[in-house]
């Protein structure tokens, strides 16, 4: 029995929706919610004239269109984006609007990440020259933003335009540093590039971790104007905590350890920065390195299991324990009272329960999603074994009972009547001629539908992949256009040759039958060293229904296990531009002695 699909959770609905519209502009629209509902707040209390703060939402809401719109002419929005923060700058002057501070002095949340963004999609997809002077321009106009929203030229100190300039500083260089590594958009793709890749998937999937984490950071930031820069230091320690938490599934045990090592340098820095009051910290630990932390507890419970956590959970409550007594609010040094210290205690056991709990549960999904997973395929091979069996029985078998029957009428005839004998070679070269054709069309059935007018690739092994890789490109079977590069010696394995074109195949079948609007599909095959690289891209989006005629969901299986075979490697999912990718490399010496 097939497993039924699990339940759409709001969960599930959110990270779908995130998956849809893409990680930045999520972030994007949760800062425009954010900046709304502090405006509405602002204009409608009672401190100043009422409704005065609506003022800034033109602004806002004029930042957002142009960050959205810099995902499809980067240079037009950037422009139009360093406008707005100039025309925004005169408006508020002209009406005495007070502007609020976030990471930038008197600029809004959602001005700040759409800066930021149009910075990344520029400088990644703008030609070089043009990026740089795009990028200058956002640059001024984001000056222009932070000095010219004062009252006078009196209110800037010092402290506050040198820490503006350090956290423009960072802003800037933010979004350029993976922009300038992903800007190569040349064929082949270096370890660098898989790297950012590798980055980008897992960030997919730390993504609720990774909105709690900015929030709290935003906030920080403003803790640290506040502070005249004396809270530079412990920012820094909740900045690098903030991206141990986000990496912690690659090493999650490694990662508790270094959660633990950030939380005690920021609890000993802390009472010598003289921050008690001014940098608000629950329990000794500011919110970025508690949020941090459970979140590397989730992590590292739901990969190892609570029996093989506690000894460094317990290290890590330790910290905190410490944190607690160092950094409290009594103006004499140590807290040492026993009720503050219960309920802090109970307060750190509380988040420490949630936070084993929730890794605990997710887990138990993802031994379940396993189970279920290997449960699938089983009835799926089951049911493949049976349908084999069957075609054998019904179709195969007759063609060879066939043979066999002609081939002793032939042994029997041969020296009495040789002219029969030669009538029963005939057949038994026709009978023969279609037990291959009833064998090959049974493979078909078992792998999948194959597309029209592509039997030859199916049937035939491959000689040169080169050859066989432009008839298949050029056949255009998939139809959508497709570019090819190719960089292949003429001594490639033949084996590996076959299974590259059988994966090219199965791939632009799947961007035919899934990359809904696809304009443009992306064909590599070209020699690294001791593999076979091969990709395929499009820039589809991720179709709202199911393809017509439906999908098996067998093609992905089929891919991996060819390449298993020949132990290389397969990685395919979404791509970080839009659109699917499918990669492999294999070995070059997988093919030597197979046939």
């Amino acid at each position: 029995m097939t497993a039924a699909p699990p339940p759409k959770t709001l969960y599930t609905r959110a990270a779908a929706l995130v998956r849809r519209i893409g990680v930045p502009t999520a972030v994007l629209f949760a800062a425009l919610i954010f900046d709304i509902v502090f405006t509405t707040q602002a204009a409608l209390d009672e401190h100043g004239p009422r409704f005065v703060d609506f003022g800034l939402l033109p602004g806002i809401f004029a930042m957002t269109a142009c960050a959205v719109w810099a995902q499809k002419r980067a240079a037009v929005a950037g422009v139009a984006g360093g406008g707005v923060l100039v025309f925004s700058t005169l408006f508020i002057h002209a009406f005495h609007i007070p502007p609020y501070s976030s990471v930038l002095p008197k600029v809004t949340i959602t001005e700040v990440v759409a800066g930021v963004l149009m910075v990344y999609y520029v400088a990644r997809r703008a030609r070089a020259g043009v990026a740089f002077c795009v990028i200058g321009f956002l640059v001024v106009s984001g000056l222009v933003a932070v000095f010219g929203r004062y009252a006078g030229v009196g209110e800037i100190d010092s402290g506050t335009g040198s820490q503006a300039l350090l956290f423009g500083l960072l802003l800037l260089a933010g979004p350029l540093v993976p922009a300038i590594a992903a800007r190569d958009r040349r064929p082949q793709a270096g370890p660098r590039t898989r790297r950012l890749r590798r980055v980008n998937e897992l960030a997919m999937g730390q993504w609720p971790l990774m909105g709690l984490l900015g929030f709290a950071l935003l906030f920080e930031f403003g803790y640290t104007y506040s502070s005249n820069a004396r809270g530079f230091p412990i920012l820094f320690c909740s900045i690098v905590a903030a991206a141990i938490a986000v990496l912690s599934p690659r090493r999650p045990a490694d990662a508790l350890l270094g959660i633990a090592g950030m939380l005690l340098l920021s609890a000993v820095i802390t009472p010598f920065l003289h921050l008690r009051y001014d940098y608000p910290m629950p329990g000794g630990v500011p919110f970025v390195q508690v949020i941090a932390a459970m979140g590397v507890v989730v992590n590292v419970t739901r990969a190892r299991g609570l029996n093989a956590s506690w000894p460094r959970v317990s290290i890590l409550s330790g910290v905190v324990a410490l944190a607690a007594i160092l950094n409290s609010n009594q103006p004499r040094g140590l807290q040492t009272d026993p009720q503050t210290l219960s309920i802090l205690a109970f307060a750190a056991a509380l988040l420490l329960g949630i936070s084993i709990a929730t890794g605990l549960m997710l887990r138990s999904r993802d031994s379940e999603r396993t189970t279920v997973v290997k449960s699938a395929v089983a009835d799926a091979q089951t049911a493949e074994r049976m349908a084999l069996a069957r075609e054998l029985h019904d179709v195969v078998a007759h063609h060879v009972t066939g043979i066999v029957v002609q081939a002793q009428a032939a042994r029997m005839m041969a020296e009495r009547k040789p002219e029969v004998a030669v009538e029963a070679m005939a057949r038994i070269e026709n009978a023969g001629v279609e037990a291959l054709a009833a064998m090959r069309r049974l493979v078909r059935s078992m792998r999948g539908d194959a597309p029209a007018g592509s039997s030859e690739f199916s049937e035939q092994a491959t000689t040169d992949l080169g050859a066989d890789l432009r008839k298949l490109v050029g056949s255009a079977n998939h139809g959508v256009p497709t570019s090819l590069h190719l960089d292949l010696p003429p001594d490639l394995p033949h084996e590996v040759g076959r299974s590259a074109l059988r994966l090219v195949q199965e791939s632009l079948t799947n961007v035919g039958k899934h990359a809904s609007g696809a304009t443009e599909a992306f064909v590599v095959a070209e020699v690294q060293g001791p593999e076979l690289h091969l990709r395929v891209t499009d820039d589809g989006r991720e179709p709202a229904h199911r393809p017509a005629g439906g999908s098996g969901g067998y093609g992905l299986v089929g891919m991996r296990e060819r390449v298993a075979l020949l132990k290389g490697r397969l990685s395919a999912g979404r791509d970080p531009d839009g659109g699917w990718r499918v990669e492999a490399w294999l070995p070059l010496a997988a093919g030597e002695g197979d046939e």
